[in-house]
C-alpha cells in the first residue's frame, strides 16, 4: 500500500455547507473503505488548507478515482502528495 497525503481547499459550496463537513468526512472514510482505501487519519487545519487527510491506497488508480469521486460532490478541491516512510526512502536512496 503506498501512503498519500491529501490536501483539501472547500468550494464555495463547501464553506456553504460548512456544517455537514464532518457528515461528509464520514462519508469519504466509508468510500475509502469500500475502494479498499485505509484512511488513517482526517484533520480541519487553520491556513492554507482547510482539511488535510493521510491514507493508505492500493495503487494510484484507487485513490485518484476517489478523490475524483469526491470533488465531483463540488464541496472540494484535492491536492496529493506520495509519502515516503523512511524504509521507503532508504530504498530510493540505494537506487542512486
Amino acid at each position: 500500500m503506498a501512503t498519500y497525503v491529501v490536501l483539501a481547499h472547500w468550494t464555495d459550496q463547501g464553506v456553504k455547507n460548512v456544517k455537514d463537513t464532518v457528515k461528509r468526512t464520514q462519508q469519504f472514510r466509508s468510500d475509502c473503505e469500500r475502494r479498499g482505501i485505509k484512511v488513517l487519519g482526517t484533520y480541519w487545519t487553520q491556513g492554507r488548507y482547510d482539511m488535510i487527510a493521510f491514507v493508505d491506497a492500493p495503487d494510484e488508480q484507487t485513490v485518484m478515482a476517489e478523490l475524483l469521486a469526491m470533488e465531483s460532490l463540488g464541496n472540494i478541491r484535492t491536492e496529493k502528495l506520495r509519502a515516503f516512510t523512511e524504509t521507503e526512502m532508504d530504498a530510493i536512496l540505494r537506487k542512486m
